[in-house]
């Protein structure tokens, strides 16, 4: 199969590039390898891929039109995984400009490829932000997410509407994806047990806001990256019964659209995770209490219900395993031996 991973030197891109060619299939990644968090990290995670005989890769931006036209003309996928965005909810705030260029006039550009080159299915990933300021817990893909309290869950929100259209107007089959708080080896600097362990290994504070009275969903990037690769594999069917008013009418269409949560459904407490941390570094931290920052939600916790009946899969690893295997990683890649 001839895949398309847009955000391939991003940490799930990279995961899901690599999973894929360890299948046998062909993967054409790109990414603008922008300058959001460490650019060294991006291209050492490309590295480990660069010389695999099936990978190609291109420093392409999603907002470049003419480019993203020739992608598609040149490369032809079977199949896309859009996985590029402007991520992280607190730098949308300063930034809202670099959310609408990328997460927006983006996703655009990859719907317009796969229209007109006959992608069999699109698979995108839509955030756990869209729940915003819902609080009934589990989040379910049934539940309305007309409520989202920051601009980059805003333009997650968009994304799942604009590929509803597409499936509506022309039949093409799409699959949106609810990532909830991904970590693991190669993470993104700019996400909480990144930062904890970086500025424990240190000897120095970490920064806990709303006083630590956060829980996450916290999923480990090889069950998330298990579900994107299970999921393109199950091509969403239009549902000729769908009724608007139903149970299930946000989540499934009369369009050939999905949307999916992926999380480990078993929210941890922000304390419980570091508590974690702090036994496998095997030191104890120093902690700053600060107040709530905007854009944040004081819990996630994911129904996958639906990702298991259809696509026959649920993320299922401990936080204690994976936490201990990213400081592993952490330790080997940045020379932390403390």
């Amino acid at each position: 199969m001839r895949y398309l991973v847009s955000g391939a030197a991003g940490f799930i891109g990279y995961h899901t590039a690599k999973a894929l060619l360890e299948q046998g299939h062909e993967v054409t990644g790109f990414d603008n390898l922008n300058d959001y968090y460490d650019v060294s990290l991006k291209e050492a995670r490309l590295a480990q891929i660069s010389d695999h005989p099936n990978f190609k890769f291109l420093k392409l931006d999603l907002k470049d039109r003419e480019g993203m036209e020739a992608l598609f003309a040149d490369h032809k996928p079977q199949r896309v995984i859009h996985l590029a965005a402007q991520a992280g909810v607190r730098y949308s705030i300063e930034n809202p400009h670099a959310y609408v260029d990328s997460n927006i006039v983006g996703m655009l550009h990859i719907l317009e490829g796969c229209r007109h080159h006959g992608v069999e299915h699109l698979v995108f990933a839509s955030s756990s932000s869209v729940y915003g300021a819902n609080t009934k817990m589990p989040f379910a893909v049934s539940d309305n997410v007309d409520h989202p309290v920051s601009l980059y869950a805003a333009t997650k929100k968009s994304d799942e509407l604009m590929a509803h259209t597409y499936a509506h107007l022309y039949a093409l089959p799409v699959t949106g994806l609810r990532f909830f708080t991904v970590y693991g080896p190669w993470g993104r600097p700019d996400m909480a047990l990144f930062k904890f362990t970086k500025r424990m290994l240190a000897g120095e504070p970490i920064d806990i806001f709303n006083n630590g009275k956060h829980a996450r969903d916290f999923t480990y990037i090889d069950d998330v990256v298990e579900g994107v690769i299970r999921t393109a594999d199950v091509l969403p069917q239009g549902n000729p019964d769908w009724d608007s008013e139903g149970p299930t009418g946000p989540a499934t269409s009369h369009a050939p659209y999905r949307i999916y949560n992926i999380g480990n459904s078993e929210p941890v407490e922000l304390m419980d995770m570091i508590a974690a941390l702090e036994k496998t570094i095997g030191r104890t931290a120093e902690k700053n209490f600060l107040p709530m920052q905007p854009g944040d939600v004081l819990a996630t916790f994911a129904d996958v219900a639906d990702l298991k009946a259809d696509v026959g899969f649920r993320p299922d690893t401990p936080i204690e395993t994976g936490i201990a295997r990213f400081v592993e990683w952490y330790r080997a890649f940045y020379g932390n031996a403390s």
